[in-house]
């Protein structure tokens, strides 16, 4: 099926489960234990060894011999597999760098070896026995020294390194107002529950995974080339996926290891990532240094906006697209982005929830507040006087749905912000000084080829896709998408996911999978519909289907009549996101407050307000906004990386020295979801809010932080080092 025309009335549009909060199907399976994780797949292949991945001890350089003598003769070591005996490998087409080093090495925690042995607590011992000799190289570590010289780099063949629309130069040298302000970003890591694992199996020339991965058909693809095998040989099996955002999108060396190991050991061989390989083997979200410079009339126009950005990522890598969204949110007619890519040594930089946005709005709804500061004016009437209605870029181009200002005024009635005091440091609660913070949100929608297998049995559905549930609400929202569509009550859909024996669908990422997977479904139910009516003899255009039957001019069959049928399909899009711009919007709002005595800082209230097309279902979506709320809150007041800018690694490489918030840290969230439908996205109607959440969220943190207190820090994360000597004196 091809979407090609807005979408008209439909059958989704009857909302007599899609749209509704129901509970996750796969609730009951996760809270008992019986959902098969990667690493618990016991049953799936016998007498499964276990693997440990050594790895690297510098960032750069070159292995200069290994010792395996000792590791070899240590009890129940079965294998072991390095770059001497694992044969040719190929770099997979989404890898930056090789999963296995040697005898170069690219960064800090490269897989180096595999131990295999009967225990894991055997292979772990007999990994600490591998001794590796390096011949150090000299790396590139610290990302202010290397943007001094970075180039300026494209973020992809349709986005260059510059865009200027009008001239900003001239515009903001005229500007009433200006603002020329620079914040920071650091690294980040996805911390994830569930580490990296995976179970790998051969039988002849075929290959099965069972992994934790968020995009099976790229896993699939990218490990049959990175082997030199034949895509068909390989399968990977992804049913269940203990958080990803983005750090299980692509192929890792946990997939790939257990292939060469269990190719090694002629058996069966499991392999989880240890916690600090997955900060320096994978991948993370990459720091960056932002310059945001605004232009005003007295009014609050804005005349002349720039935002430019560098970070950093290992050679052939991309740059973290922090100004995407400043491309798009506020008018202006003259404008000014750029990216510059650093070119370093520390482990690979790539997508994490949200990326590009999350940083980017991390600086410029900092500076929106600091703007409307210097004009006077409030911060939610700054934003609402610059809004657009059509591409700031190419103004003969519509948003297909925009109601930012919805949002932001819905948003601030709800919170009180009439009740705010725009004069920082103004309001005490005993020792503590409070304050509000706001900031928009804005994440684009994006629409994926997805496909999907349908199957009717006895009246029961079955739906068969490669989508990946990441503790999202996949099987969910498909299971009410097959059961709107084939009229039957939930309890009658049976939803399969993560195989790539099934259809290619999305996958999990970049806020597309919700709206593309259930899509892909639709046009597989559309099909099945129509195999139905053709058999039981009805006019496929007018019939309904409805309470387990068929009706059609007054006649009315049980839907199990028809016996058995299979169909597959898939949705594939045209050009409406290119005529209009599909974009989700929000307003987050926060009230923080800060210990006088000690700077402790404290969440007291949470509100985000989203308008993201159709909810497939409010429940799953809220679950998605306040854990991405609670993510923003983690970059605002405590994520970040710390590079050991001598050696070239990520020394807080595990949960105990990277912070992420806990319960204690989070206080009430609300959220809000407005009422609207785009049919311009799918048939459907949907667009995506698991990214939108988390985007503005550490802005409008830190402007409360800076409401409470009246100082301002730019660099995050707001700790309370970098505020404490400037906070106000204590009478």
């Amino acid at each position: 099926m091809k979407f090609t025309t807005p979408a008209g009335t439909n059958p989704i549009d009857r909302m007599t489960i899609v749209g509704k909060p129901v509970d996750r199907i796969d609730g009951p399976a996760k809270t008992t234990g019986t959902a098969p994780y990667a690493y618990e797949r016991h049953d799936v292949a016998a007498n499964q060894a276990y693997g440990y991945i050594v790895g690297a001890g510098i960032a750069k350089g070159r292995i200069s011999a290994i010792d395996l003598s000792a590791a070899q003769a240590a009890p129940g070591v079965i294998a072991i597999v390095t770059h001497r005996n694992a044969g040719t490998l190929t770099k997979g087409d989404f890898n930056t760098a090789p999963l296995l080093a040697g005898p170069e090495v690219a960064h800090y925690h490269q897989a180096v070896a595999i131990v295999v042995a009967e225990t894991f607590e055997q292979a772990r011992h007999a990994a600490g026995l591998v001794r590796v000799d390096y011949a150090r190289g000299s790396g590139k570590f610290d990302l202010d020294k290397a943007l001094e010289t970075a180039p300026l780099k494209a973020d992809d063949k349709m986005s260059p390194p510059v865009v200027r629309v009008g001239d900003f130069g001239a515009a903001f040298a005229k500007a009433a107002v200006t603002l020329d302000r620079k914040y920071t970003t650091p690294d980040h890591s996805h911390a994830m529950m569930e580490p990296h694992a995976s179970i790998a199996a051969w039988e002849g020339e075929k290959l099965t995974v069972w992994t934790s991965n968020q995009m099976i058909a790229w896993a699939a693809g990218d490990l049959a080339k990175t082997l030199g095998i034949a895509k068909e040989n390989v399968r990977v099996d992804s049913p269940y996926v203990g958080g990803g955002f983005g750090g299980k999108l692509f192929l890792r060396a946990d997939v790939v290891l257990a292939a060469l190991a269990a190719r090694e050991a002629k058996r069966p061989v499991k392999v989880a990532l240890q916690r600090p390989l997955i900060a320096n083997n994978t991948t993370h979200r990459p720091a960056t240094d932002q310059r945001i410079r605004i232009g005003c009339a007295k009014d609050g126009t804005i005349l002349a906006i720039a935002h430019e950005s560098g970070s950093g990522d290992q050679p052939n890598g991309g740059p973290e697209n922090a100004v995407a969204q400043t491309r798009l949110l506020y008018a202006g007619a003259n404008r000014l982005t750029s990216l510059r890519l650093a070119v370093l040594d520390l482990p690979e930089g790539n997508a994490m929830r949200a990326p590009g946005e999350a940083p980017g709005l991390m600086a410029l709804e900092m500076a929106m507040d600091e703007m409307a500061e210097k004009l006077g004016m409030d911060p939610v009437a700054f934003r609402v006087a610059n809004d657009t209605q059509v591409d700031p870029e190419k103004p003969g181009r519509r948003f297909s749905q925009r109601k930012l200002v919805e949002c932001l005024r819905q948003g601030a009635d709800k919170f009180g912000w009439a009740r705010r005091n725009a004069k920082p440091a103004s309001v005490r609660d005993g020792q503590w000084l409070v304050g509000m913070g706001v900031a928009s949100a804005f994440r684009n929608n994006m629409n994926m080829t997805s496909a999907a297998r349908v199957r009717l049995a006895d009246g029961r559905v079955t739906v068969e896709t490669d989508m990946t549930d990441i503790g999202t609400g996949s099987y969910t929202i498909i299971a009410q998408t097959a059961a709107e569509m084939m009229g039957v009550p939930l309890d009658r859909v049976s939803v399969k996911l993560g195989d790539s024996s099934f259809p290619v669908s999305a996958g999990s990422g970049g806020q597309w999978g919700a709206n593309s997977a259930t899509a892909g479904v639709y046009a597989a139910c559309v099909k099945l519909r129509e195999a139905v009516a053709q058999k039981l003899g009805f006019n496929a255009t007018d019939v309904v289907f409805e309470g387990g039957k068929v009706t059609s001019a007054g006649r009315s069959v049980s839907l199990s009549d028809a016996g058995t049928l299979s169909v597959e399909d898939k949705m594939e899009y045209g050009d409406l996101a290119k005529e209009q711009q599909q974009s989700t919007f929000g307003a987050h709002f926060v009230e923080a407050a800060v210990h006088s005595l000690t700077g402790e800082i404290r969440i007291r209230r949470m509100l985000a307000v989203c308008s993201a097309g159709r909810i497939l279902n409010p429940k799953s979506a809220r679950s998605q906004v306040i854990g991405a709320m609670t993510m923003g809150v983690g970059a605002a007041l405590m994520e970040e990386l710390a590079v050991d800018r001598r050696f070239g690694f990520f020394v807080n490489h595990d949960l105990a020295g990277y912070e992420v918030p806990v319960h204690a840290d989070i206080p009430h969230q609300e959220v809000v979801f407005l009422d609207e439908v785009d049919p311009t996205t799918s048939p459907m109607k949907a667009k995506g809010v698991g990214e939108l959440g988390i985007c503005g969220v550490a802005a409008a943190v830190a402007n409360a932080i800076y409401n409470a207190t009246g100082v301002r820090v730019r660099d995050y994360p707001v700790t309370l080092e970098k505020h404490m000597a400037k906070l106000p004196v204590v009478a």
